[in-house]
């Protein structure tokens, strides 16, 4: 099922968590909350639109990391229902696009609900406080030709870390729906 994310709810503080990457190494949201903020994103291993933008996201996420901004993703699907989103097919799809940020699993589902993540790939941008800044999409290329895209999220969190204040025009994130319970 196709569905667009909310409209940025700004000042809406992050929820705290602890999740393990498939490698069982433990990650956790505060400590990665730099001065420059942090990026939340929700994605999975078989959604389309995910795989769709994955070199895309790599690429934007190293730059973005390269100047201090963090990231973290997060796998929220029933990967009992979806067995392509199990722990060791995020091992795979991470070797795959070359993510460098942590890929957490989120056995319980509880940090996809707290978050209130709608869909794959669901952004949530963050100033250092905390805050919610940006809930947009990646970029303006959707599931078409990028060669001449407009890197939306980039743009955003590049704000984010030097104003603490995201755009005010946001265009939503679109993509799967969670795969709940």
């Amino acid at each position: 099922m196709l569905l667009d994310t909310p409209i940025c709810d700004f000042g809406w503080k992050a929820p705290e968590f602890t999740l393990k990457d498939p490698f069982g190494e433990s990650f956790t949201m505060s400590q990665h909350l730099g001065n420059k903020g942090l990026l939340v994103m929700f994605i999975c291993n078989h959604c389309p639109y995910v795989k769709r933008i994955g070199n895309r996201l790599a690429e934007d996420t190293k730059l973005l990391m390269s100047q201090g901004i963090n990231v973290l993703a997060v796998m929220s699907n029933d990967y009992q229902a979806v067995p392509a989103d199990s722990p060791e097919n995020m091992k795979a799809f991470i070797k795959q696009y070359g993510f460098e940020f942590p890929y957490l699993v989120d056995e319980q589902q509880s940090i996809g609900k707290r978050y209130d993540a709608v869909c794959t790939p669901d952004f949530f941008g963050f100033n250092k406080d905390g805050e919610l800044q940006y809930r947009g999409r990646l970029d303006d290329a959707k599931m078409a030709d990028d060669s001449s895209r407009i890197p939306e999220l980039v743009n955003a969190m590049k704000m984010i870390a030097e104003t603490g204040k995201g755009p005010q025009q946001q265009s939503a994130s679109m993509g799967c729906s969670i795969k709940w319970r």
